[in-house]
């Protein structure tokens, strides 16, 4: 049989070829011929096929058949053999092969070789593709050669350590006695092994983090790391004018793992890191690797004060820096940072608010979430600014999170009620279709209780829908307020800006242009109609224009427009001596939560349309049959879930005859005497404008309590009794996120037991940003007719880090306040 070709022509050979099936003809040619060669047990030139075979497999070629060849090299005396049949097992065996077994004894005897180029083969093979079996079996030979005084077999054995610890952690202490003087060779190849042996050992095992505490590690990688930065040019080390930065930024890193939550151990490297971070040179990529390293270290022991502001303000160097990876680097640094070194921070703020115009979008990212984690009460004007013009610029993927981080920041830091509505409006103006679906009623409920400001902001609001109705969160504000206010308008009573002159006729003019344009919505539309309707209490001069437009609207193929008209036709027909109580001004709302929907918010604003809708509201109650899916899902037996609650007693009301009108109104067709839908009212009707709190005081002396804290999720519980129905608890749920990404598509379940009955509303969010820089809220309401002990099972369900995450709890700790 002819010689093979080599492997340097068979390279030059396929280079050559000019498609892709020319290349796998000429491998499929070539792959025939070893067979043969293998088949015919040629040893000759085994060595060169198996070379061949690795160089297809790098192809990405099938390269299986060659598997024993390998281990029949390995077993040859020859050297070249062995090293061909090693590279070969790393490449084509891994230990989910039973065939990578066979190679146990070979590996033992060439640890035990005579030559150390073979027991090095034998070191780099156990330590990269070797199984638990493979490490019991060889931990001993590896904890030998740990000993020998050869550098060489050190090194690679010291690594070899590293990967039996990872695969057997049991066998650790078996390699501790090896390592007190690994840390005394000069060899820089076993210094740098060793201290990734120690980092190994020191993660997997708080036993080993605090052996080598006591034993004073610290001082000897101190004492490493300072001759490394004190001594002169050496060639061999040398990269960049820096020695051997590859070792020192180990032994920062295992620093880091030394002085984590421990005093000693961080008094005792204060300084040498305040070396670093001086005399390291930053003008090339090396130099910053360190320093970043440095930076990470500081922040994460107990170091001392001027030591931390000495690493931010290297992190603050860093975003001067032309590479953009640097400049990410420090941005996601500082974020991390920023909650317990704010001062320190906040000297780099107008070089953090530069970042928001780079162009590249994941620093643009950093950049404004940082921004929004510097704002305080002595900056948030100049911050909002900055952030407001970033809002006009930024691309569309920004604007929903820079604009729900604007609204958090002007409702916590507003200087003035006008400054938080100015703020709020500028916001609704640039990008009103990317806010989140609380805006509009949080708005709303802002200017409500801002009494003084009623006539600037229905100016204000008027001019901004002025010919343009394409941000319909500001239209939908817009209309409410004219609704509300509209003989402020016509007044023009405004204080704080010249007000302008306009006629009742002009105000209904905007919002009959709002009804018919094609740009509102069907939601837009209804809070237009509700606000003509609304003046006809507040202008005295087109009462007749607003009973013509409502009468229009009665046959509108739009339902929801359609049911208000005839329920506001009804009003003018039958009930017109009602009619100025009922459209009567709101009154100051508050707020149940800081951060989401208040339960005012549940009516959208809209109190007198929706006391006369007969429908059950749209965030309505779970079926039952839903219910019992939860129960399933819960997997309790005798709990229940979000279950429909009985309609309320009469509510108080302004004109006295509530209920009568709508028996009256008898809009389903069915008798006036007939029993209402189990699922017809939610269990506070809002809506109908109660003459008493909702809310008992009794609930400033409960409690609140954390019902989960977990994998950085926590979820905290406050409370309410209802002043309407003392049986009725209200829960409302905040969920907080400490981890460094957000925490995406959250979803909160409950069940409570069969005595009970439970509602939930929806959710402010279905995102938990990162760095508890918000929250989300949710609010439950249980009903407990037999004041009997509040027990509940909670099911979380949210992605983080690019995994599904679920997790069940039961919360069994409610104050006794809360439920006797």
């Amino acid at each position: 049989m002819p010689a093979p070709i080599r492997l340097r022509e068979l390279i030059r050979t396929i280079r050559t070829a000019r498609t892709q099936a020319e290349e796998r003809e000429m491998i499929q040619k070539e792959c025939a011929a070893i067979r043969s060669s293998f088949r015919e047990e040629d040893n000759t030139y085994r060595c060169r096929n198996v070379a061949k075979l690795l160089y297809m497999h790098m192809l990405g070629y099938p390269a299986h058949f060659g598997q024993l060849e390998c281990l029949k090299l390995i077993a040859s005396q020859k050297f070249t053999d062995k090293r061909i049949g090693y590279l070969g097992a790393m490449l084509l065996l891994d230990e989910r092969q039973d065939v990578h077994l066979l190679m146990t004894n070979c590996i033992k005897n060439d640890l035990n070789h005579s030559t150390q180029y073979v027991q090095g083969l034998a070191l780099c093979t156990l330590g990269c593709m070797g199984s638990s079996e493979m490490c019991r079996d060889l931990a001993g030979e590896v904890e030998k050669l740990l000993k020998t005084s050869n550098s060489y077999l050190r090194k690679k054995a010291a690594l070899c350590a590293v990967h039996v610890i990872r695969k057997v952690p049991e066998l650790m202490e078996m390699f501790l006695p090896a390592t007190k003087n690994l840390l005394n060779e000069k060899n820089h190849g076993v210094l740098h092994t060793s201290v990734v042996l120690l980092t190994e050992m020191c993660e997997r095992s708080p036993d080993m983090l605090a052996h080598f505490r006591k034993v004073s590690l610290v001082p000897q990688l101190v004492r490493i790391l300072k001759n490394l930065i004190m001594s002169g040019y050496s060639p061999e080390h040398d990269v960049s004018g820096i020695s051997d930065p590859f070792l020192q930024v180990r032994i920062l890193r295992l620093l880091r793992i030394l002085g984590r939550n421990d005093d000693d151990s961080s008094e005792a490297m204060n300084d040498i890191l305040a070396q670093v971070a001086t005399n390291t040179e930053t003008s090339k990529n090396v130099g910053n690797a360190i320093l970043y390293e440095t930076v990470l270290t500081i922040m994460d022991i107990k170091s001392e004060s001027g030591l931390r502001v000495l690493a931010i303000n290297i992190l603050g160097r860093f975003l001067l820096n032309n590479d953009k990876n640097i400049r990410y680097v420090a941005l996601t640094s500082l974020l991390k940072t920023v909650q317990t070194d704010h001062n320190a921070v906040q000297r780099h703020r107008s070089t953090i608010v530069d970042c928001l115009k780079d162009l590249d979008v994941s620093i643009k990212r950093r950049a404004m979430e940082l921004s929004f984690a510097l704002v305080n009460g002595n900056n948030v004007r100049g911050m909002m600014k900055e952030l407001l013009y970033f809002l006009d610029s930024c691309e569309p993927e920004f604007k929903a999170d820079c604009a729900s981080g604007i609204f958090l920041a002007a409702e916590k830091y507003a200087p003035s009620k006008r400054w938080h509505i100015d703020t709020i409006m500028r916001v609704l103006t640039t990008a009103g279709s990317y806010v989140r679906d609380d805006a509009v009623p949080n708005l709303i409920q802002l200017i409500t209780n801002s009494v003084e400001m009623h006539a600037y902001t229905v100016q204000r609001l008027y001019k901004a829908i002025l010919g343009d109705y394409s941000q319909q969160p500001l239209v939908q504000v817009a209309s409410w307020c004219i609704g509300e206010y509209g003989d402020l308008l016509v007044s023009g009573q405004c204080e704080e800006e010249p007000p302008i002159q306009v006629t009742e006729d002009e105000v209904l003019d905007i919002l009959e242009s709002v009804l018919i344009s094609n740009m509102s919505a069907s939601v837009t539309r209804g809070y237009a109609l509700t606000a003509i309707m609304k003046l006809s209490t507040r202008f005295t001069c087109t009462v007749n224009r607003v009973k013509k437009v409502v009468s229009v609207y009665s046959s509108s193929i739009d339902v929801e427009l359609q049911q208000r008209a005839v329920e506001y036709n009804a009003l003018f027909k039958k009930y017109d001596h009602m009619r100025p109580a009922l459209l009567e001004r709101m009154p100051v709302m508050e707020k149940v939560t800081t951060n989401g929907p208040t339960e005012i918010v549940q009516s959208n604003g809209e109190t007198e349309s929706a006391v006369l809708e007969t429908k059950p509201p749209p965030s309505g109650l779970q079926p039952v049959s839903q219910a019992n899916d939860l129960l399933d899902l819960l997997g309790g037996s005798d709990l229940t879930s979000v279950i429909p609650t009985a309609p309320t007693s009469k509510p108080a009301s302004a004109g006295g005859e509530l209920l009568d009108l709508l028996g009256d109104l008898n809009l389903t067709g069915s008798p006036v005497s007939a029993p209402v839908p189990q699922i017809a009212q939610p269990l506070f009707l809002l809506d109908g404008l109660p003459s008493q709190p909702l809310f008992s005081d009794i609930a400033a002396g409960i409690p609140s309590i954390t019902a989960y804290n977990k994998n950085g999720l926590k979820i905290d519980f406050t409370f309410e009794r209802s002043n309407t129905n003392p049986s009725v608890t209200v829960i409302t749920i905040q969920a907080s996120n400490s981890t460094e990404l957000d925490m995406t598509d959250f979803v909160f379940q409950a069940a409570v037991p069969k005595t009970f009955q439970l509602q939930l509303l929806s959710p402010s969010s279905s995102v938990i940003p990162a760095f508890n820089s918000g929250t989300i809220t949710q609010v439950i309401k249980v009903l407990n007719p037999q004041k009997q002990q509040l027990r509940m099972r909670i099911k979380l369900t949210y992605n983080h880090k690019g995994s599904a995450v679920q997790d069940l709890a039961e919360v069994n700790n409610f104050p006794p306040q809360s439920w006797q």
